[in-house]
C-alpha cells in the first residue's frame, strides 16, 4: 500500500473548473487502453458538479513536474462509495485507490454502516485490477456500453394498446411518478437504486447535458409503470443519443414496453439526424435487460468490470 507519495509528486484537490483537463487526461488513458475515449467531455465536467462530491477532501489531481498523472474522485452516497480513477503511473494509482478505501472506512465508522466500495474499470486495464486485488476488491459484475448506428430516420413504434405515453416532466407530479418506478425497476439491484427524490433531482439538475423535456413515463390503468431518461452525454462527442435509466415495473413487464422505449429512443434520435443511441447495462441484472437490448439491435462496444468491497462499520 502506498501512505505517501514521493516528493517528485504533487496533488491538490480538484476544482470545478478542472473539467476539461481532467477530461483530456482521462481521455488520453482510455485511448491508451482500447484506443478511443469512453466518456464524454461533458459527462466529466457534469460529474465533478455532483453536489454528493465534496472536491476537497473526496477528490484528487497528481502531477508529476508539468505533467498531469492521475484523477481521482469518490461518491459517498448512503452505503455507497463509487470510485473513478484514472492513471497509467502505479504507484499514483495504488496510492489514489488507498486514498478512496480510507475514505469509505472513514465513513463507515463514522455512520455506522457498512459502505460498498465500487470501482469501474476497463477490462483492458490489467495494470488497474491487480492493483484492485491487491487491496481486496474482486469483481462483483460487469456493466457493458451498448450502442445502436442509424443509416437514416426510424418509423416510430406504435404505442402498445391500453398505454398512455407522458413525454417531458416539467412538473414536479410526473417527476415524482419517474422516480418511483425506477425505484420500483431497480429495487433487485441495490447498487442501481437512485437517490431520495430530492437528491435525485439536485443531481440531475446539475448536469449541463439532462432536460427534463427528454423524460418519458409509460401510464397503465393510471398507474406509471414504465420509464426512460435520455441526455446529451455523447451528443458533441459521438453525435448520438444517451439512455440514461430505463426501467418497468415487474408488474407490466412481459408486454414489451421495454422494447417500446427503446423503439422510441431510436426513432427520435435518427428523426433528429443523430448517428446512434448509447446506453450502460449491468450484465449482473436479474432482468433479462442484455438480451433485450440485442433483440433491438444494440451491441457492447466497451466493457467495464465493476470491482466491489465492503467495508464494515467498526464501533
Amino acid at each position: 500500500m502506498t501512505a505517501v507519495l514521493p516528493d517528485r509528486y504533487s496533488v491538490r484537490p480538484m476544482r470545478p473548473e478542472d473539467g476539461d483537463v481532467v477530461a483530456d487526461h482521462v481521455a488520453a488513458n482510455d485511448v491508451r487502453l482500447i484506443g478511443f475515449s469512453q466518456y464524454s467531455r461533458e459527462g466529466i465536467v457534469n460529474h465533478l458538479r455532483d453536489p454528493l462530491i465534496d472536491l476537497a477532501v473526496d477528490s484528487w489531481l497528481v502531477t508529476a513536474g508539468p505533467d498531469l498523472v492521475g484523477t481521482g474522485t469518490v461518491v459517498l452516497d448512503g452505503g455507497r462509495a463509487q470510485v473513478d480513477l484514472s492513471s497509467a503511473d502505479p504507484l499514483v494509482a495504488g496510492w489514489m485507490l488507498d486514498q478512496a478505501i480510507e475514505r469509505a472506512t472513514d465513513h463507515a465508522r463514522k455512520t455506522g454502516a457498512e459502505v460498498a466500495i465500487k470501482l469501474g474499470l476497463l477490462r483492458e486495464d490489467g495494470q488497474m485490477s491487480a492493483l484492485a486485488a491487491d487491496r481486496g476488491l474482486f469483481i462483483h459484475t460487469t456493466v457493458q456500453r451498448m450502442t445502436i448506428r442509424y443509416s437514416g430516420p426510424l418509423e416510430s413504434p406504435a404505442i402498445p394498446d391500453g398505454v398512455v405515453l407522458r413525454r417531458g416532466a416539467q412538473d414536479e407530479q410526473i417527476r415524482r411518478a419517474a422516480h418511483q418506478v425506477i425505484t420500483e425497476s431497480f429495487a433487485d439491484q441495490p447498487g442501481s437504486v437512485p437517490r431520495p427524490y430530492d437528491d435525485w433531482v439536485k443531481q440531475r439538475e446539475s448536469r449541463s447535458t439532462f432536460h427534463w423535456s427528454k423524460l418519458t413515463v409509460l401510464e397503465l390503468d393510471d398507474r406509471p409503470v414504465g420509464v426512460r431518461e435520455c441526455d446529451d452525454n455523447y451528443l458533441t462527442t459521438e453525435h448520438c443519443g444517451y439512455i440514461g435509466r430505463l426501467g418497468v415495473v415487474t408488474a407490466a413487464r412481459g408486454r414489451g414496453l421495454a422494447k417500446y422505449l427503446l423503439r422510441d429512443a431510436f426513432a427520435l434520435d435518427s428523426a433528429a439526424g443523430l448517428s446512434g443511441t448509447i446506453l450502460h447495462v449491468d450484465t449482473g441484472n436479474p432482468t433479462p435487460a442484455v438480451a433485450v437490448y440485442e433483440a433491438v439491435g444494440m451491441r457492447a462496444d466497451i466493457v467495464n468490470d465493476i470491482w466491489r468491497k465492503v467495508i464494515r462499520a467498526r464501533s
